[in-house]
């Protein structure tokens, strides 16, 4: 892909903006930029951003986080944000990024839907945290025990028949749920869940990495990466999941 059609479109997105929208990125650091065609540059590479947030995670861990104090940061972040990763999570209240990361207002910009599977709303968000924000880090965050994925496991070995809107979300991930089990047989329940939710974050890792125009465009060139992540919810550890 050229970069006179991400040019294009980042010009033809800003366009179609107005005046509200553009009010809105105004207040970015880095509006000027992306409002010249230039993509924001993240203050850390991806690599940078992984080992940040995995430092994070080890203090977390050890209940030795960073010390905060919030009310100096707040009138700063009032001139816009420049997070250096992205995470895509689980809705799940057991779990907080920032929390579980040990990182500061500013520093993620967050996504969250039960099962931590892709939307076009999650994907836009994403974009927009790319593109404009200059984020060079997509972390798929998954963790144990479930319950989006464990619904999954039910419709799958029982045919169970869900309430509400409940069955159009365990359709997005019910592909995991049957992918281990052509690879893997009927398992358990629970190994069945368990091997799904790892299963999930790496279809929704390779969604990202490759979903055209933008993410694509900037995963060739080495200008962002995209990871998948368990969050252990007995420990508080995040395990990097490769695909």
């Amino acid at each position: 892909m050229s970069t006179h059609f991400i040019l294009s479109r980042r010009k033809a997105i800003l366009g179609a903006l107005g005046g509200a929208g553009l009010g809105l990125m105004a207040g970015l650091p880095r509006s000027s930029l992306a409002a010249s065609g230039a993509r924001p540059t993240s203050r850390l590479n991806a690599s940078e951003a992984l080992n940040s947030l995995m430092a994070g995670n080890a203090r977390y861990v050890a209940n030795q986080p960073n010390a905060l104090s919030y009310v100096p940061g707040r009138a700063a972040l009032t001139t816009g944000q420049s997070p250096f990763a992205i995470i895509l999570s689980c809705a799940d209240s057991r779990i907080t990024p920032e929390f579980a990361f040990d990182q500061r207002p500013g520093d993620l910009f967050v996504t969250r839907v039960a099962g931590n599977y892709v939307t076009v709303d999650s994907l836009a968000t994403i974009e927009y945290g790319v593109e404009f924000l200059g984020a060079s880090l997509i972390m798929v965050l998954g963790h144990t025990s479930c319950g989006a994925l464990s619904a999954a496991v039910e419709v799958a070995r029982n045919a169970t028949v869900l309430p509400g809107s409940l069955p159009k979300l365990v359709a997005q991930v019910l592909p995991a749920v049957e992918r281990v089990k052509a690879e893997k047989g009927m398992l358990p329940p629970a190994e069945m869940a368990a091997a799904s939710i790892i299963e999930n974050v790496r279809e929704n890792v390779e969604r990202l990495r490759t979903a055209a125009p933008l993410l694509s465009h900037y995963a060739e060139r080495g200008e962002i990466n995209v990871v998948g992540g368990l969050y252990h919810l007995g420990t508080g550890q995040v395990e990097i999941i490769g695909v």
